[in-house]
């Protein structure tokens, strides 16, 4: 299918709901088609100097608009595509545009495995000391708090592009599991460092049967 695009080094993942704020005339003009002819777009990922997956997005709201006619407007993301041809303008609009393939993705995983993402979500928060709000395990995705989970760009985009649920928890885990591992090792060599120098009662050494 063919979307109007709005290329961004930013990843969104399905589901998420989309602040932006557009101050440039050709995506000004996107979003008044999108109010007008209720049509969706695309935010392909510029990653690497390239731009080869994204997510569609629907407009929810114009929050706001400027007398400069820039705009707050809040946005849905819904499907991942993968980017097969980009214009950079399209027809006779101001904006770009491309021919994209909407992916099939799956959102089907055993409460047992995602309860066991969870665990490890309120460890690392617990961890970092960072404030942590429970999740009903039935509403809980892969992608629920994909972005405040210490992923790096990379690691997001890698994420964004995998279509089994079952396999994006896998690669959740094992990212959890190495940012667990090295900051539990980071705490205890700090509280190393903190006692080092302090006065201590040390049990002395008994030396009664000690071969030499």
């Amino acid at each position: 299918m063919k979307l109007p695009l709005f290329p961004l080094q930013s990843i969104f993942f399905p589901g998420e709901t989309v602040p932006l704020h557009v101050f440039e005339d050709r995506y000004k003009q996107l979003i008044q088609d999108c109010r007008i002819e209720a049509i969706t777009f695309g935010i392909p990922v510029f990653i690497n100097n390239k731009m080869e997956y994204g997510v569609e997005v629907q407009l929810v709201e114009v929050v706001t608009t400027y007398e400069t006619g820039e705009m707050d407007v809040v946005c849905v993301a819904r499907q991942v595509f993968k980017l097969l041809a980009f214009d950079n303008i399209m027809d006779d609009k101001l904006y770009s545009g491309g021919i994209v393939k909407l992916l099939d993705y799956d959102y089907e995983a055993s409460e047992e495995k995602k309860q066991t993402i969870i665990n490890g979500i309120e460890q690392l928060y617990a961890i970092m000391d960072v404030p942590y709000t429970k999740l009903n395990v039935k509403e809980f995705n892969s992608f629920t708090l994909a972005h405040k989970i210490g992923l790096s760009f990379e690691q997001e985009y890698q994420l964004l592009q995998i279509p089994s649920e079952n396999d994006r928890l896998n690669f959740i885990s094992l990212h959890l599991t190495s940012t667990i591992t090295v900051l539990s090792e980071v705490n205890r060599t700090k509280k190393t460092i903190e006692l080092n120098g302090h006065f201590k009662n040390f049990d002395p050494l008994d030396f009664k049967d000690l071969e030499i």
